[in-house]
C-alpha cells in the first residue's frame, strides 16, 4: 500500500510525518490514520506536528498499515517478542507475530537478543508485519562484540542504529536519558537498574568514566531517523523494577533528560514517544503520567504496566494491566503488555496470547473512561447480544472469541446450547435474565404505583 507513498519522498533529507505536518501538509498515512480512528484529518496533522501523536512508519516498511499513538487517539497496545540465546528461533518469532497481530497488538517490539541471525529474524518479523515493529539496537551492538560491553564504541550503536533503520524499524528505544551523574541515584533502590538496555550503558560508564554515547551522539542519531522516519521511543532506563524505587529520585533525573531530548528531536522535525515505569503503587500512577506531560512537553507517554504489586509471579500480567488501565486512564497513549512469564521467563504463544488480551481489555477499559466517542459501543452490542441469549454473537464481539467459547462449550457443548436461554451457571430455571419485562408491563405499573405509592415496611 505505501510503495507509491514514499518514492516521492525518496531522495529528501527528512522524511517524517513531523516535518511533512509542520508544513501543512497532510500525508497518505495521516489520511489513513484519520479513517482508522474515526478523526478530522486536520487534526491528526496538527497533533503530529505538535509532537503530541507520532505515526511510526519507516519508509522501508512498505507493507505497513499506518497507525497513530497520542493521546487523542484510541490507547493503543504493544507486544515484545524476540528470540533469546536460551529459546526460540525465527519461525517462532513470526509465529508470535502473527499471533500477535492476531489478538490486537497495535505495535510489536522484536527484542531478540540471540537464537539465529538477528538481521535474517528482524528482515523475517518486519516482511511479515502490518503493525509497526520497534527495536533496541542496544541489544545487536553488544552482540556484536560478542557480549563485551567494555568494547563497545560509539560507532558500533550507530552502525547498528542505522542497520535497523534501513531494514524498516518503524521505532527504536535509544538509551539516551541515563547520564553517569544518574548513576549514584540509584544506590538505595532495591532493584537498582531493571533495565536491560540501561544495565549495558551503566557498565559501559562505570568502566569508562565517560558520558552515555547515545547522549553524546544524539544529534548523529536524529540525522539517521529523519533519512527513514524512525520515531524515537526515549528508553526509561532507571525505571523502577519494583514498587519501592517508583517515583524516585533516579527515575525522575532521566526523565527530566527525556524531555530535554524531546524537544531537541522535534527542533530536527523528528518524532518521539517517552518510555514510562515499571512498577508503580496506586496511588502514584496519576503523578507519574502528569509528571511525563510536564516535563516532555505532552508528548506521546509509552509504559510498561506499571505493575501495582510485587508479589505476584505468574500473574503479572493481571497486576500489571490493573496498572495500565489506569495509566490509560491518566492519559497514557500506549501501554507495553505484560505476559505470566514476566520475571520468570521467555515467553511461548500461550502467555503472548494471554498478555494482549489483558492489555487489549486494559486499553479499551481507559477509552470507555476517557469517553473516546464510540468506545462503549462494542460493550452496548455484547450486552444486548448476551440479554438476548445469542451466544454466537456474544462469542464475535469478545475480545477472544475463540477463549469464550471454549468456555461456554466445556459444559454445553452441543449446538442446541447456541440458542439456549441459560448457561451452566444459573441453569435452566434461575437465569435473572429470563425476567422479560415488556414496555406496556412497565406502563402499567407506573400508573399503578402513581395511584398507590407502595408503603415501606
Amino acid at each position: 500500500m505505501r510503495t507509491q507513498w514514499v518514492a516521492k519522498r525518496q531522495g529528501q533529507d527528512n522524511v517524517t510525518q513531523i516535518h511533512y505536518a509542520r508544513q501543512g501538509v497532510i500525508t497518505e498515512e495521516m489520511d489513513y490514520v484519520a479513517r482508522r480512528e474515526n478523526l478530522p484529518v486536520e487534526l491528526i496533522r496538527d497533533e503530529v506536528a505538535r509532537g503530541r501523536m507520532i505515526i511510526p512508519a519507516n519508509i522501508n516498511h512498505t507493507n505497513l498499515e499506518p497507525m497513530a499513538i497520542g493521546i487523542a487517539s484510541k490507547c493503543k497496545v504493544n507486544a515484545n517478542i524476540g528470540a533469546s540465546p536460551n529459546s526460540s528461533n525465527l519461525q517462532e518469532e513470526v509465529d508470535k507475530l502473527k499471533l500477535a497481530v492476531k489478538y490486537g497488538a497495535d505495535t510489536v517490539m522484536d527484542l531478540s537478543t540471540g537464537g539465529g541471525n538477528l538481521d535474517e529474524i528482524r528482515t523475517a518479523i518486519i516482511k511479515a508485519s502490518p503493525v509497526p515493529i520497534g527495536t533496541v539496537p542496544v541489544y545487536q551492538a553488544l552482540e556484536s562484540v560478542h557480549g563485551t560491553i567494555e568494547k563497545l564504541t560509539a560507532d558500533d550503536f550507530l552502525h547498528v542504529i542505522e542497520k535497523h533503520a534501513q531494514q524498516g524499524v518503524d521505532y527504536q528505544t535509544i538509551h539516551a536519558g541515563i547520564l553517569i551523574e544518574h548513576l549514584p541515584l540509584v544506590r538505595n533502590r532495591i532493584t537498582g537498574i531493571v533495565s536491560r538496555g540501561g544495565g549495558i550503558l551503566a557498565r559501559w560508564m562505570l568502566h569508562h568514566h565517560k558520558q552515555n554515547p547515545l547522549y553524546t551522539h544524539y544529534r548523529d542519531i536524529i540525522e539517521i531517523f529523519k533519512r527513514y522516519d524512525v520515531s524515537f521511543s526515549l528508553g526509561d532506563s532507571l525505571r523502577p523494577g519494583c514498587t519501592h524505587d517508583a517515583s524516585d529520585e533516579a527515575q525522575l533525573a532521566e526523565l527530566k533528560t527525556l524531555g530535554q531530548l524531546t524537544r531537541k528531536a522535534w527542533e530536527d522535525n523528528v518524532q518521539v514517544m517517552v518510555e514510562g515505569p515499571g512498577h508503580v503503587p496506586m496511588d502514584q500512577i496519576e503523578f507519574n503520567v502528569k509528571k511525563q506531560m510536564e516535563e516532555c512537553s505532552e508528548a506521546p507517554f509509552y509504559v510498561l504496566g506499571p505493575l501495582v504489586t510485587d508479589i505476584a509471579p505468574g500473574y503479572d500480567h493481571i497486576t500489571s494491566a490493573i496498572g495500565a488501565a489506569m495509566a490509560g486512564w491518566y492519559g497514557t497513549a500506549m501501554l507495553c503488555y505484560v505476559t505470566p512469564k514476566e520475571h520468570l521467563g521467555l515467553p511461548d504463544a500461550e502467555d503472548v496470547r494471554n498478555g494482549l488480551i489483558a492489555y487489549k481489555i486494559a486499553a479499551h477499559a481507559a477509552d470507555i473512561a476517557r469517553h473516546r466517542p464510540g468506545a462503549r459501543d462494542r460493550d452496548d452490542e455484547l450486552s444486548q447480544a448476551r440479554y438476548n441469549f445469542d451466544w454466537n454473537r456474544q462469542f464475535e464481539l469478545s475480545l477472544d472469541p475463540e477463549r469464550a467459547k471454549e468456555y461456554h462449550d466445556e459444559t454445553l457443548p452441543a449446538d442446541i446450547y447456541k440458542t439456549a436461554e441459560f448457561c451452566s451457571m444459573c441453569g435452566p430455571k434461575f437465569c435473572p435474565m429470563q425476567t422479560k419485562v415488556d414496555a406496556d408491563a412497565l406502563t402499567e405499573l407506573e400508573k399503578f404505583l402513581a395511584k398507590e405509592p407502595v408503603t415501606q415496611g
